[in-house]
């Protein structure tokens, strides 16, 4: 543990396995069964795998063929990202009352910049603990911190000893902790940026940091090797930055790099209804609808569209643009990560601007409001889109 408070520290708060926790959490029957988030139709992809699952080899954004393969005996439940965020937000209420630095990263990860909170939290670590209990007595799930000087470093020891884990990066320790979690378990070190290192026979942390910058940008371009520079000694790339001005994201980063257009599809309808819920909570009206596109090789794009005269009042909204964006980029490449974000916010619940098409937009706000609304209360509802949606 921290015996003194040095620089900045960060904390990473990762719910484990979050969507098969909650529904563990309504249907206690399923605990210590292997449980697979998503839907049985014929090109579905899975979403979130318990651990009991994953025991398996069954992870988020695999085939549910290649899943249920692999695991016959799975029990599986349909998404249900209204009760998802609903929970989600009792935990975020919390995590945001320990520190005024907080950052909400995805429905189920966030971080909290402890900088400058010396005199109440003298020892990080112990707060962390507290964190962590606080969170399972009264949520009625588990989750996995990381301490650290960085978010990067955070970030990492958040899933080094899932589940239910706790691991403090002291200061001046963050090399050794990179070269403990090994080359192939960075961070955002997929599995073509695997085959790049081997093939210049780079396979461990100590080998890459031999090679100057310069040489890794012959090997492997400008962002790459700025990326593996910094990380291989333990110095955040800037990988977590928050946003400047407001909006509301959400991204899932892929175990292997995505390259159809599916699967990705199947997360967008996801995000989109994970970041208009959000911001039904909210009260907030967005006008754009932007995405995020992380690739293998860690070059990282957003793109974003403004409709015109019209604000974005329904999840459709989100994902009909989201999906329009993505087919504007090159998938072919491999995406290491997806995110779905909206901005341009106004508070209010009604439409701004009447036109020809208002009652339709009505309708769908109120509808969008009355699932939300039902979710809280505990009823099951999921759109028929859901239901045989292709990925």
């Amino acid at each position: 543990m921290y015996n003194q408070r040095v620089g900045k520290v960060f904390m990473h708060i990762d719910l484990d396995a979050f969507f098969a926790s909650v529904e563990i959490l309504d249907n206690p029957k399923l605990r210590s069964v292997p449980l697979i988030i998503g839907t049985k139709g014929e090109r579905s992809v899975v979403s979130t795998a318990s651990y009991e699952a994953r025991k398996y080899g069954v992870h988020s954004a695999m085939p549910m063929k290649s899943a249920l393969r692999l695991c016959p005996n799975a029990t599986v439940i349909k998404p249900r990202m209204k009760r998802y965020h609903e929970k989600s937000n009792e935990v975020m209420a919390i995590i945001s009352s320990f520190a005024p630095g907080f950052q909400q990263a995805s429905i189920d990860e966030a971080f909290l910049d402890f900088s400058g909170m010396e005199r109440l939290y003298p020892l990080p670590g112990k707060a962390a603990k507290g964190l962590k209990e606080r969170i399972k007595s009264e949520c009625g799930i588990t989750c996995s911190i990381g301490v650290a000087q960085s978010k990067f470093i955070a970030k990492m020891a958040s899933d080094y000893h899932k589940p239910d884990g706790l691991t403090i990066v002291p200061p001046n320790r963050e090399e050794e902790f990179v070269d403990k979690v090994g080359l192939f378990r960075l961070w955002g070190v997929g599995k073509s940026m695997q085959e790049a290192l081997k093939s210049h026979s780079i396979n461990s942390m100590e080998t890459l940091r031999k090679y100057p910058q310069k040489t890794l940008e012959g090997f492997f371009g400008k962002s790459a090797a700025a990326y593996l520079y910094n990380a291989s000694r333990g110095i955040d790339p800037g990988a977590f930055q928050e946003a400047k001005t407001h909006s509301i994201s959400a991204e899932r980063t892929f175990r292997y790099d995505i390259y159809d257009w599916e699967t990705l599809e199947y997360f967008l309808l996801e995000l989109s209804e994970e970041i208009f819920y959000k911001s039904l909570d909210e009260h907030m009206v967005a006008r754009t609808v932007g995405i995020k596109i992380r690739y293998g090789d860690f070059s990282t794009y957003t793109i974003q569209e403004t409709p015109k005269d019209q604000g974005i009042y329904s999840s459709d909204d989100v994902y009909r643009l989201a999906k329009r964006l993505l087919k504007r980029k090159d998938i072919y490449r491999g995406v290491r990560l997806i995110g779905v974000f909206i901005s341009s916010l106004y508070r209010g619940d009604e439409i701004e601007q009447r036109d020809l098409f208002s009652e339709d937009k009505e309708k769908r706000r109120r509808l969008e409001k009355e699932i939300l609304s039902l979710s809280k209360k505990g009823d099951y509802v999921m759109r028929a889109r859901r239901l045989d949606k292709k990925p």
